[in-house]
């Protein structure tokens, strides 16, 4: 019996302790879900603000990677605000956040040395521009890839590859490697070069590249060209042509000028021999 009255003396001190824990139990309960909602609010509103800032730096003449980045930047720092005023409605005092804020700062920097590099990186990147959205560039480390810049954000670079592919590299790698910056400049120069055969009359293939580059309607006629007899290979005499084009359509113009060439090599008589190799037998 006196262990029946036990258990029911704890019993009842648990119901009593809950039902006086009640309130605070709800109080807190309301709170938390009052701080999901305002965090869920307080996202979109970010978002939305993100979306108005670029849209109204867009009509500016503010660089689209500078742009990026801002965007990328400001949302950080919206939200390190939105989450330090919901802590503040729990009762978080400035000096406990400043402490959290000062541990974590010191626990993420060890844990993402990397990703302050890919931080300062951007911020170089910016600053000298050695490449803007909409250049195509190529990444000449170990991993080369190339492709359209679309995006230049806070840590990383995405490019965008002839195929549709997309390549987001840390801003650290860009700031470490060489980068050739292929649309760079609004000319540049087209250099084809082909073997014809040993047979063939040098000044008719001469003429007939001339003929070929003059003809194309992209090619600058008002810039210097030049055909030239390259070198002598084994197979064949490798000829060469630099003319200057519109980088924007230097793969078109480059693709169109081999098959003319191929088309006139062809009505012309104009061998493109295959690598061979002539064995003398002596007795």
């Amino acid at each position: 019996m006196e262990e029946v009255e036990e258990i029911t003396t704890e019993v009842s001190k648990f119901g009593q302790l809950v039902q006086e824990s009640l309130p605070a139990i709800a109080s807190f309960g309301i709170r938390v879900v009052l701080a999901i909602v305002v965090f869920w609010i307080g996202s979109r509103l970010i978002n939305w603000a993100i979306r108005t800032m670029k849209k109204s730096l867009d009509k500016t003449t503010i660089d689209k990677g500078v742009i990026s980045f801002l965007g990328s930047f400001a949302k950080i720092v919206l939200y390190v605000m939105l989450v330090y005023n919901i802590a503040s409605y729990f009762g978080v005092t400035e000096s406990s956040m400043a402490a959290l804020l000062a541990s974590a700062g010191v626990t993420v920097g060890l844990a993402l040395q990397g990703g302050l590099s890919n931080l300062a990186g951007g911020v170089m990147l910016l600053l000298f521009k050695p490449f803007q959205v909409g250049d195509y560039i190529v990444v000449n480390d170990t991993n080369a890839c190339e492709g359209s810049v679309s995006k230049i954000e806070i840590c990383y670079t995405t490019l965008t590859t002839i195929d549709n592919r997309q390549i987001v590299i840390p801003n650290g790698t860009l700031s470490d490697v060489i980068v050739t910056n292929v649309t760079g400049q609004k000319e540049r120069k087209l250099e084809i070069k082909l073997g014809v055969s040993y047979t063939s009359d040098i000044k008719k293939v001469k003429t007939i590249l001339e003929r070929v580059l003059r003809e194309d309607p992209d090619v600058m006629s008002d810039r210097d060209m030049k055909v030239y007899m390259d070198s002598m290979a084994d197979s064949s005499i490798i000829m060469g042509i630099l003319a200057w084009v519109p980088t924007s359509k230097y793969l078109d113009i480059k693709w169109r000028v081999n098959e003319r060439i191929k088309e006139e090599f062809d009505a012309e008589g104009i061998q493109i021999p295959y690598n061979q190799l002539d064995v003398h037998l002596h007795q």
